[in-house]
């Protein structure tokens, strides 16, 4: 399953700063408390946004969750291009919810009367974090690079079979019976390692279409797992009026969603 930083970086925040320096901070779980623990202390040698200066805070997102709900800020540090925070910045979810997140933490000069500039930023792979290392460690900062869309490969995989069961009359059915028409038999059984837009679960739905009909006829739904970032579906769907023929030119389109109350939203497809 395949999934746009904007709300991360607007290009009223980007402004023209060659980046340099470095951050030091430690991650630490408490599974206690359910919590993320991004321990920031300093940074060094930072760029400057104006003359000899810089007003630097650090902003963290829990990517691929770009809204204000994954937003943390320090304070800001007036004046200094080697400032200390010292700050702990929380988030509470799962520890098994961090497998696929990527902790996203930049560094910005606060200008209060003008555009935010941004100064740095890096990149941690919590999936692959060893979480035995509670130690603070310094990174050096980086540019600011092109992310597709969400920033991930892959929010989780989905597993399905196809089956195609050709036309026969009522004569020749055998134990199972063939159809009258041709049926294209989709079985959904699971989607695995699922990602959230937020933290938390998963209230998940598969929707299909057969293309290149993409028509309300064309349109079949599994039934809403809720709360589960691996959910079992167990569904087959059936499209029946075909041809072998018409395969050649049949493409299945699947996209996996979090259901809401009042509306939905896709997570890949």
């Amino acid at each position: 399953l395949s999934g746009s930083l904007m709300s991360l970086y607007s290009e009223g925040e980007l402004g023209r700063v060659a980046v340099r320096g470095c951050v030091q901070f430690s991650l630490r779980y408490d599974p206690a408390r359910k919590e993320l623990q991004v321990h920031v202390l300093r940074c060094r040698e930072l760029a400057q946004a104006r003359k000899e200066r810089s007003d630097p805070y650090i902003k963290t997102y829990l990517l691929p969750d770009k809204s204000n709900h994954s937003k943390r800020k320090t304070a800001v540090r007036k004046r200094s291009l080697d400032p200390v925070f010292n700050e702990t910045l929380k988030y509470k979810l799962e520890k098994r919810d961090l497998q696929g997140r990527t902790l996203n933490l930049s560094v910005w000069h606060h200008d209060s009367l003008g555009r935010n500039l941004f100064l740095g930023e890096v990149e941690v792979a919590l999936g692959s974090w060893d979480w035995a290392n509670t130690r603070p460690e310094w990174f050096s900062l980086q540019p600011r690079t092109p992310i597709p869309s969400d920033g991930l490969a892959s929010r989780g995989s989905l597993n399905l079979a196809l089956k195609f069961l050709p036309a026969g009359s009522e004569g020749e059915r055998g134990p199972w019976g063939m159809p009258p028409t041709g049926e294209l038999h989709i079985w959904v059984k699971d989607a695995q390692s699922l990602i959230p837009l937020q933290s938390g679960t998963v209230d998940a739905f598969v929707q299909c279409y057969v293309l290149p009909d993409d028509s309300k006829a064309s349109r079949q739904k599994t039934r809403v797992v809720k709360r589960s970032l691996s959910p079992l579906f167990n569904h087959t769907m059936v499209y029946d009026g075909f041809q072998a023929k018409d395969l050649a030119e049949a493409c299945a389109e699947f996209t996996l969603w979090h259901h809401e109350t009042f509306s939905k939203r896709q997570l890949g497809g």
